[in-house]
């Protein structure tokens, strides 16, 4: 009788401790899935210097993760049917060491690989986190999303504010302080070699599978059918659009506008890390609202405003680069807590977050190199930054439709 209720007492002890693992494994999965990339932004033009670059071939530095996540979004969810949903994140993982490793090498080429590698890693892990979190902690998505939004925003802001003065170490250059992050991602996978002693998928919620254990990709492709999920895709998309080209140009404009350049990383991270504020404000609203059509426009409405306050008022950019982070970060939690919001399952989600980030990233793609040619054409960053608010003005009407109270109907 002693020896089962320790058996009783235990087990309890044994979940929590599973639980606190998988939580901080998320967490620092979540912390590669933007640093990695957003830190090449403050030290912009010393690559230039170092490869003599253009404008739009530096520009592809930040268009080819954006790509890439659009390429390997679409084959993310089948690779987690495939070999479960575990270990297609420590794939993610190690194509994200393996990215960071390779722009040691000094080679443009080769840069430009790892850059594509890295975006791949990061685009396995961005569509599948989401339906892990619907999968594990379906009670609490809201919070989870947002905890991980946090990390996000905690570890690339970080890295962008200390990327350049770790770049004017001797010895070290701009190559050696990017591939400081790899300790990173190092702890990050031996945080996740846990959870790879089992093979989950995602739950189907009662999707019918074939004869190989997967659910039927015809069934799945129906997500592309639906207004509702073409509406979460480009919501999605537009705010991608604007963040990514203030994550590649945001340093240069702030330059321009009469800023040095240790200072303009610093803004870069305060960008990224004020993204991370609204999981605080949002996690109890979202949680009370039937549909979140309010959020959605006002915080949207908000990067509009801020976005062109960079540009009219520029002596306020530390206010209006906060803000844009903030407005940013918002709708990036808003949308994906819309994968979870308007589907109804796991499997379900993880097809709409395929869809959502392939297409929405390609969207996004475009901005950065669009941006980059623009300041060519003007002499200035006006034409870039209307652009984005604009962007911010398009994903609030948006939003009114993916806001809504409304799923996905099975498939």
């Amino acid at each position: 009788m002693q020896l089962v209720s320790r058996i009783e007492q235990s087990a309890p002890s044994k979940m929590a401790a599973s639980t606190f693992v998988l939580v901080l494994g998320i967490l620092f999965v979540a912390a590669n899935l933007r640093a990695p990339i957003t830190g090449i932004a403050p030290i912009l033009e010393r690559i230039i210097h170092t490869f003599t670059l253009s404008n739009a071939q530096a520009g592809m530095l930040t268009t080819l993760p954006l790509i890439a996540f659009a390429v390997a979004s679409t084959m993310a969810a089948t690779l987690a049917r495939k070999i479960g949903i575990e270990k297609a994140i420590f794939i993610a993982l190690l194509l994200i060491g393996a990215g960071i490793g390779l722009r040691l090498i000094d080679s443009v080429w080769m840069l430009y690989i790892a850059t594509a590698v890295i975006g791949v890693g990061i685009a396995i892990g961005n569509v599948l986190l989401p339906s892990l979190i619907k999968r594990d902690f379906a009670t609490r998505v809201a919070m989870m999303t947002s905890c991980y939004v946090l990390a996000m925003g905690i570890f690339s802001g970080g890295f962008s504010a200390l990327v350049t003065p770790l770049a004017n170490l001797k010895g070290l250059n701009w190559q050696g302080a990017l591939g400081l992050f790899s300790v990173i991602t190092l702890v990050s996978i031996v945080l996740w070699l846990p959870r790879l002693t089992t093979r989950t998928m995602p739950d189907n919620g009662g999707v019918e599978p074939n004869k190989s254990g997967a659910p039927h990709t015809a069934k799945l492709s129906k997500v592309w059918h639906f207004a509702l999920a073409w509406q979460v895709t480009i919501f999605l998309g537009l705010n991608s659009f604007m963040t990514y080209v203030l994550i590649g140009w945001l340093p240069n404009v702030l330059v321009a506008a009469g800023y040095s350049q240790v200072y303009a990383g610093v803004l870069h991270g305060w960008l990224q890390i004020s993204s991370a504020i609204p999981g605080f404000v949002l996690i109890p609203i979202l949680a009370r609202l039937k549909d979140q059509r309010i959020p959605a426009v006002l915080i949207s409405i908000l990067g509009a405003v801020s976005i062109l306050g960079l540009l009219y008022a520029p002596q306020f950019a530390l206010i209006w680069t906060v803000l844009v982070g903030f407005s940013s970060g918002g709708c990036f939690i808003l949308g994906l807590s819309f994968i979870s919001f308007r589907s109804q399952n796991a499997l379900q989600a993880a097809s709409l977050s395929g869809m959502a980030q392939s297409f929405g990233y390609l969207l996004a793609a475009v901005g950065p190199m669009l941006a980059g040619y623009l300041y060519s054409s003007l002499g200035d960053w006006s034409g870039s930054l209307w652009m984005c608010a604009i962007a911010c003005v398009c994903c609030a009407v948006v939003g009114l439709g993916c806001g809504r109270n409304k799923v996905l109907p099975h498939f």
